[in-house]
């Protein structure tokens, strides 16, 4: 998952595991709470994870890896 502050909000993306390919779901949220919820339900836990998810939050721009079911990987590829 990317995230990056955007006009209206923040944009979320995703990318395959190569980190090159870009998925077709694009979602976008008014605030970087649903990105922090995400990394709590789908991240990980560690600390310099939080850490580093918090970071990007202050800058503007991030990312974190998550885990998915098949099933929620499959709805990132439909558009």
């Amino acid at each position: 998952m990317n995230f990056m502050e955007w006009r209206k909000g923040w944009r979320v993306s995703f990318t395959e595991a190569d980190c090159q390919t870009s998925l077709p779901r694009k979602l976008t949220f008014a605030t970087p709470d649903k990105i922090r919820i995400m990394q709590q339900r789908f991240g990980s836990q560690l600390l310099d994870d939080k850490n580093a998810l918090e970071h990007g939050i202050s800058i503007g721009r991030g990312g974190a890896w998550l885990t998915l079911t098949e099933e929620q990987y499959q709805r990132l590829r439909q558009r």
